[in-house]
């Protein structure tokens, strides 16, 4: 209860925030500027530091994605910087799987705004974690639509959010049923592979799928059991996402990874070294900015 009130606070406080101006309320602090598109360009992916767990916002032509919500201790840090970047109604949210480190704070996301269209694979989990985003999508009417890999999602002008993944129906580890989509805007593209592992990247590259991007969120945190060789080189990025706690109890992520992609010449972001990482595109440029959140 303490928690729920605490959280309710905070969301009144950033709500307040952006209709005063002297609050200055500012999601900006600490971050540094590699390279200059400019601030009207069209796409924005927050790879949002949310520990160790994922949680990726896609902003673009008006629309708001939400891959992932984190932990359940990620609330207090998640609610406010989707508040503070505008964020009212998601139009699309995918629980890529329902591990408490994707799911966790699904439930307060749902509570907390107003939500279009929420996708997951057909899976169920008998956690509490899992009850409570059911319940609450349950309270506002909504229910899971089944993630296949047919789905496209069109954002406008010029860009594409394709399911690539789950394949099949069936399997025996719950990573691998995780949502997998590829983003592309004009001649840039980005791959989101939740926690799926080289069973999934293996069915991925039989199937002749096009997963060649210029961005990849790694799969499974940077684990050893994502991140194939021959995955890897199909793909062929420019920049690699990480996304982990620091000094996560996994060792995520693992040196097996950190080596491959060193070896491949990919540019490596890791949220707990660095904290959040936005990735701006005007469809042909790509710009990267940090929020050191240790700081």
């Amino acid at each position: 209860m303490k928690r729920r009130l605490f959280l309710k606070l905070i969301i009144m406080v950033l709500i307040f925030c952006r209709f005063f101006t002297s609050c200055n309320y500012s999601t900006n602090d600490n971050m540094e500027t590699n390279n200059s598109i400019e601030k009207n360009d069209i796409l924005r992916v927050h790879f949002i530091d949310v520990g160790q767990g994922d949680s990726t916002l896609i902003q673009v032509n008006g629309f708001n994605v939400l891959i992932d919500a984190g932990p359940n201790s990620a609330s207090y840090k998640l609610l406010p910087y989707l508040i503070g970047n505008d964020v009212e109604k998601i139009d699309y949210v995918i629980a890529t799987h329902p591990d408490e480190d994707h799911i966790g704070s699904m439930d307060e996301v749902i509570k907390n705004f107003n939500i279009g269209i929420l996708y997951a694979p057909k899976l169920t989990k008998n956690t509490d974690t899992f009850i409570n985003m059911v319940k609450a999508l349950k309270s506002k009417g909504l229910k899971i639509n089944v993630a296949k890999d047919d789905i496209a999602l069109n954002l406008g002008e010029d860009i594409i959010l394709d399911f690539l993944a789950p394949i099949e129906e069936n399997y025996e580890e719950v990573n691998n049923y995780s949502v997998v989509t590829k983003l592309t805007y004009k001649n840039i593209s980005m791959l989101f592979m939740g926690d799926a592992e080289d069973l999934v990247e293996a069915q991925l590259l039989r199937d002749k799928v096009d997963i060649d991007t210029d961005v990849i969120k790694i799969g499974h945190h940077g684990s050893s059991s994502s991140t194939s060789d021959d995955f890897l080189r199909v793909v062929s990025p420019e920049y690699a996402i990480i996304s982990c706690g620091k000094n996560n109890r996994y060792k995520h992520p693992h040196k097996e990874t950190i080596n491959k992609l060193e070896n491949a010449k990919v540019a490596i972001y890791r949220t707990d070294l660095l904290g959040t990482i936005i990735i701006s595109s005007d469809g042909n440029n790509i710009t990267t900015t940090t929020m050191d959140q240790a700081k």
